[in-house]
């Protein structure tokens, strides 16, 4: 039987908006190709119908965060985005918000905090610095 794609992402979803199951059914998404609300339900951390797991994933389409294929009558989610998209726009709003746009302000709040290390934080400057052919 045929296959059929549907995806309904929003330019500007905001990862905030995530509640605490909507991020746990994410999670599970991001770690397979392919998963069905069946599959979602069975390695969920609680018990839940597979109708409400149905309309968690349903609701993650509307807002953008997966894809779906339908294969006879068969519900196939997937992620419309890559987990550090996404995580990079929260870390983008969290930088708006709070540190004016300075992504200087929020590393250098981190190493103050003990979030990152000086090591670490030089590690992820070489990559960056790898990733952009060495330019800077």
């Amino acid at each position: 039987m045929g296959s059929t794609t549907m995806s309904n992402i929003l330019a500007e979803h905001d990862p905030a908006d995530l509640g605490d199951l909507e991020r746990e059914v994410m999670n599970l998404v991001w770690q397979e190709p392919e998963i069905t609300a069946e599959e979602v339900r069975e390695k969920l951390s609680r018990p839940l119908k597979e109708s409400t797991v149905r309309t968690v994933l349903r609701r993650l389409s509307e807002k953008g965060y997966v894809k779906y294929s339908v294969e006879n009558r068969t519900f196939r989610y997937r992620p419309a985005e890559a987990r550090q998209q996404v995580a990079a726009r929260a870390v983008k709003k969290i930088v708006d918000w709070f540190c004016q746009g300075s992504v200087e302000e929020l590393l250098t709040g981190m190493v103050d905090s003990k979030v990152i290390n000086q090591k670490e934080l030089q590690a992820l400057a070489g990559k960056i610095a790898k990733a952009r052919g060495g330019n800077k």
